[in-house]
């Protein structure tokens, strides 16, 4: 076995996007018509007088645009509304009921109303006259037909008038959005209409704690407080959730067995997080775990609501030795373990506000478990307060969460429940001792494209039971509970033992699982993820002696950040290798913005360089191979929406197909491979800065030979500090730092 190499020492350069913009694009598929503009005319001076006559609690409007596909950023309105400001005044993004168009509304103030039925106005009157009342796009990019001398002595110029109509190419039509639900006390999320929360409650005569605020679009409500908001101002409603939450159900056999067990005391094992029902102080293992009972006294607290959170902390202690066949080689680890919830009903939303301020409270510890999770199932138009909060912190602190996959409370419940849509954490779902799906497990994907689960794990099955001690003894159990925390050990090896950083452990963990399988079915991807991690350790840091495996990471400051200095090695001045690279990185998350959440895209680019001193990429003309979750109908209805929106992901999969005919590949003047990560962002430029992302390569050479020395002593030579992950050196180099001096 080859070791795994990272590469350290050289950064990657950074270059901006030079300042070429594409022109104005209008819609190919749309002739745009005077009776589509009067139209489109007729239900903005609607939506004003809707305003105009409405008492509400804040100044401006909030109009939806009903776009006619999946639009992406360059197509939506930039014209019609505020100008080039028409990006800044998105508040909410959703798809429509068969997930194939736009739903995006807008917080506008009314004179940008009446300037919006203006141009129409003077774009109407143009297209009539000038163009017999209607457009496509050949005569739009006819510069014969189109010039400015048509625009002399008109009301509006050429490129106004060409924006407008390219806008309204894209929109069906034009309303208010009035939200539908039960009322039941909720989680309710309103649209930044750029007031203080307090202050519109206050307005609208609803008395709110400052407790039940989130933050400033996030509250609680009871049933009370929900039926005055949706009689006095529903449009202020983006989203809703229903806050009771039960634990998922997990499959177990109570066989306890009381007899006594030893473990030595704890030393430097690195310290992991979990955040789950109460934990009981009388069992064998106690020494391992610093116990904090964050439940209120007021809330009545009975045996079973011990049991869950021991059983996953003794995984986290001593899994390998409860359970022989996952030994994986870990060790034990120390437990910080926090009682947030008791076995019956709990809120989420206090959940929630006790998360944030356990992290910041504890920034000593990187790895964070959380198997608890909603019976509901998420909704498909945005991401739960639960999760979002969790995309948050992992934003803002260097941390990662490993969430479980929530179990089946019954079969009609098919979709994963929050927090499993977090899209920053690692989600695990469950798998038998064969590796099959369990019963038990459900399903992703998230928004239509995140791929959740992103992998999975044993939870226990009838087939083998994940052995757990509880309160009252050993128990065998099974749930995506139990799946989680084996993943958790992982992530904390590679980073609190190995000293990896968190993109690069996330990425090795995803790359290990998905192997050279780089074309799952939409079924596989929403049962399994990206595939069932190895069990022991030593499968992830080590690769096959005809592999070469390297981790870089570094941080994305500019749109294109890039190094074109991997030196792979050459048989007769070829390359007899196949290639796989994964990529992850941590974007900054947007709940409001609804289905648009990931604010910020990294894409990947690896391969040789071209004599034109371009990337050869090795994902060929594929975008991503996102793309390859190509039948996936019951999901996606539109290829628009594939091709749009499966780029937004944080976890990037290239890979050439281990299945071919391997041909070796030609090389080119310059000898070196070179990697890019390109940074679009969906709404301020600067939320791409500074993320950083870890990256994992494998190289498998087509004649199964070894050449990982040679690469070694080409990488050194290029300027590249290599560290051979090698176990035993790194795990004595964190017991030397973490060693105790004693002074005489």
């Amino acid at each position: 076995m080859n070791n795994v190499l990272e590469l350290k020492g050289k950064r990657f350069l950074q270059t901006s996007k030079n300042g070429m913009r594409g022109g104005i694009a209008m819609n190919g598929k749309v002739e745009v018509s005077t009776e589509h503009l009067l139209r489109l005319k007729s239900q903005l001076i609607q939506i004003k007088e809707f305003w105009d006559k409405e008492t509400k609690p804040f100044e401006g409007i909030l109009v939806s645009v009903y776009y006619n596909k999946i639009v992406a950023k360059s197509n939506r309105i930039a014209g019609l509304f505020k100008g080039a400001d028409s990006n800044e005044a998105i508040v909410g993004a959703k798809f429509n009921r068969d997930k194939s168009k736009h739903i995006i509304t807008y917080f506008l103030d009314e004179y940008d109303l009446i300037k919006s039925i203006e141009l129409i106005s003077n774009t109407l009157n143009i297209l009539s006259q000038k163009f017999a009342g209607k457009i496509s796009k050949n005569i739009f990019e006819d510069k014969n037909i189109v010039n400015p001398r048509v625009f002399k002595d008109l009301s509006v110029s050429m490129s106004i008038f060409k924006q407008v109509i390219a806008d309204v190419s894209y929109i069906d039509s034009f309303e208010v959005e009035l939200p539908t639900i039960d009322v039941k006390q909720s989680i309710i999320t309103l649209y930044d209409v750029r007031k203080d929360t307090k202050l519109l409650f206050e307005r609208l005569g609803i008395d709110i704690l400052s407790s039940r605020i989130l933050d400033n679009q996030t509250v609680y409500l009871d049933e009370k407080q929900v039926g005055l908001l949706f009689e006095k101002a529903p449009y202020l409603v983006s989203m809703a959730t229903v806050d009771l939450s039960n634990l998922s159900p997990d499959d177990f056999i109570n066989e306890y067995q009381t007899k006594m067990v030893t473990i030595p005391s704890p030393s430097i094992e690195p310290t992991i997080g979990v955040i789950d029902t109460l934990f009981d102080e009388s069992v064998y293992f106690s020494d391992w775990v610093e116990y904090h009972d964050m439940v209120s006294e007021d809330i009545p607290k009975n045996p079973k609501d011990y049991n869950h959170g021991t059983a996953v902390s003794s995984i986290i202690v001593d899994g390998a030795r409860l359970n022989p066949w996952l030994d994986d080689g870990c060790g034990r680890f120390k437990v910080r373990h926090f009682g947030v919830a008791v076995g019956a009903e709990f809120s989420s939303f206090s959940i929630i506000k006790k998360i944030k301020s356990i992290v910041v409270n504890n920034s000593d510890i990187k790895v964070w478990n959380i198997s608890l999770g909603s019976n509901q199932e998420i909704n498909d138009n945005f991401i739960s307060a639960e999760a979002a909060t969790l995309d948050k912190i992992q934003f803002e602190n260097n941390v990662i969460f490993v969430v479980a996959g929530t179990n089946k409370p019954s079969a009609d419940i098919v979709k994963i429940g929050s927090p499993a849509d977090s899209v920053n954490s690692i989600v695990v779902n469950s798998v038998s001792k064969n590796g099959m799906s369990t019963k038990y497990a459900r399903k992703g994907l998230v928004l239509s494209f995140f791929a959740k689960p992103d992998v999975s794990y044993y939870g226990g099955s009838e087939e083998e039971y994940i052995r757990v001690c509880e309160p009252l003894g050993a128990a065998s159990v099974a749930g995506t509970s139990y799946a989680a925390p084996w993943i958790a050990r992982k992530l904390s090896y590679l980073i609190d033992v190995l000293g990896l950083n968190r993109e690069v452990a996330k990425a090795m963990i995803i790359d290990a699982a998905r192997g050279w399988d780089e074309k799952p079915t939409p079924e596989e991807v929403a049962l399994y993820g990206h595939g069932i991690v190895p069990i022991h350790i030593n499968e992830i840091i080590q690769t096959k002696d005809d592999e070469i495996k390297f981790v870089v990471s570094d941080i994305s400051e500019k749109w294109n950040t890039y190094n074109y200095d991997f030196p792979v090695p050459l048989k007769d001045n070829k390359y007899p290798y196949i290639a796989k690279a994964t990529m992850c990185y941590f974007p900054l998350c947007d709940r409001l913005q609804g289905v648009d959440y990931t604010n910020t895209e990294l894409n990947l680019h690896f391969g040789r360089i071209g004599d034109d001193k371009k990337i050869k990429d090795i994902k060929g003309d594929k975008q991503n191979t996102e793309d390859t979750l190509d039948g996936e109908r019951n999901y996606l209805v539109e290829d628009e929406a594939r091709k749009q929106f499966r780029k937004w992901d944080n976890v990037k999969y290239i890979a050439e197909s281990a299945t071919k005919r391997m041909i070796p590949k030609d090389s080119y003047r310059n000898k070196n491979w070179g990697m890019e990560i390109k940074t679009n962002n969906r709404l301020a430029p600067q939320d791409g800065v500074g993320v950083r992302f870890g990256v994992v390569v494998t190289l498998k050479e087509m004649n199964g030979v070894n050449r990982i020395d040679e690469f070694i002593r080409s990488c050194t030579l290029n300027g590249w500090l290599v560290n051979v992950i090698d176990i035993v050196n790194r795990v004595d180099i964190h017991q030397k730092v973490n060693e105790e001096i004693e002074w005489e």
